[in-house]
């Protein structure tokens, strides 16, 4: 018997999505903050930590948290369901959907996971390519994928992933009115940014928004949050797993409410560096970045980025090679680090791109 027949075609015809399991002294390619928490406050962290009965499941729901951040978004409660990181409310938002034939769609090119999840939950995926040369929505391939496909679900990234940029915010609400199902925005470099879309949650009941802790500072605590009209966040309560949140990670979310000046100044130091850094690419010869509000920059390259990228794990520095036909073709993203990190990339491009 090959129990491989037992997997639907979905799954075995797909690659999956794989962190990269590279050594490298430098890792620029995840998308994370670069600074780490003081150790004055990773004590006060650890501090809080004690008081963990680990012998206990952690409280179901967070009730704590959904309170605490339903106040700092500006939410009711019950418009919040916390998950483990933005990956899992993806996961559950596919899952719920009426049934199998039930289609998503997708800008390309974006986050993968959003594929990679619908797929996953047996969901056809229908792609809308962003226009060029400025990666904006294509409104008008949008719009004809929902009169004739009808989508379920429709994924935004704000700022967009891998690209950087926020896209028009006329052009993502013409999107929500003429939607037939959930538009989800996934605001996940928000900060960067400091654009929300946040208030149509007023305006519009199909709208979704994804938050997430994980690129300000916590990603190891995997602590996601989805807002929406509450009588939706309801069902999909029901899909959420009981104890997706462990304890250590809802004493985290608490943490970060608690000292968010802190969290605030290091994205504001991030904004700064990322600032300096596109300048010091644009200054490389053969290297083209893109404008960016995320954490990351998008650049691509005149020459085989697949050969700059061998070189750049050769100098220990590791960031993310997009490269594959299309408008990405010779493209790489680099993670906006400390200081040694970006002066190390820069210098170990410019060798590996002969500039």
């Amino acid at each position: 018997m090959d129990i491989n027949n037992l997997i639907r075609q979905e799954i075995r015809r797909q690659d999956g999505y794989y962190a990269g399991a590279v050594s490298c002294r430098i890792k620029l390619d995840a998308n994370e903050n670069p600074f780490t928490l003081s150790p004055s406050l990773k004590d006060a962290l650890f501090e809080a930590m004690k008081g963990v009965s680990f012998n206990r499941y952690p409280d179901p729901g967070s009730p704590v948290i959904r309170e605490r951040f339903a106040r700092y978004y500006g939410v009711q409660p019950d418009m919040v369901m916390i998950g483990n990181g933005s990956d899992e409310l993806i996961q559950i938002l596919c899952t719920v959907l009426m049934d199998e034939k039930s289609t998503v769609m997708v800008p390309v090119p974006t986050f993968v996971m959003y594929r990679i999840i619908a797929m996953n939950a047996g969901r056809v995926v229908v792609e809308a390519p962003l226009e060029t040369p400025d990666f904006d929505l294509d409104v008008g391939a949008m719009l004809d994928r929902i009169g004739s496909a009808a989508p379920a679900l429709v994924f935004i990234s704000y700022p967009n992933s891998p690209t950087g940029n926020c896209f028009n915010e006329k052009k993502i609400e013409t999107v929500i009115a003429h939607s037939k199902g959930i538009v989800v925005i996934d605001e996940a470099y928000g900060n960067f940014s400091g654009k929300t879309l946040l208030p149509l949650l007023e305006k519009y009941d199909n709208l979704v928004v994804l938050k997430t802790l994980s690129k300000v500072g916590l990603a190891a605590m995997r602590v996601g949050f989805l807002i929406g009209r509450a009588s939706f966040v309801r069902e999909l309560d029901k899909v959420r797993l009981p104890y997706n949140i462990n304890s250590l990670s809802q004493i985290a979310a608490a943490f970060y409410l608690d000292h968010q000046t802190f969290f605030m100044d290091q994205v504001a130091e991030v904004v700064r560096r990322r600032h300096d850094l596109c300048e010091a690419l644009k200054r490389v010869k053969g290297i083209h970045p893109y404008p960016t509000e995320a954490n990351f920059i998008l650049f691509q390259c005149d020459v085989d980025s697949d050969v700059i990228h061998r070189k750049l794990i050769e100098s220990g520095i590791l960031i993310k090679n997009l490269n594959s036909s299309g408008v990405l073709k010779n493209c790489m993203r680099v993670t906006v680090g400390n200081q040694e990190e970006n002066e190390a990339f820069l210098q170990a491009l410019k060798n590996a791109a002969g500039g």
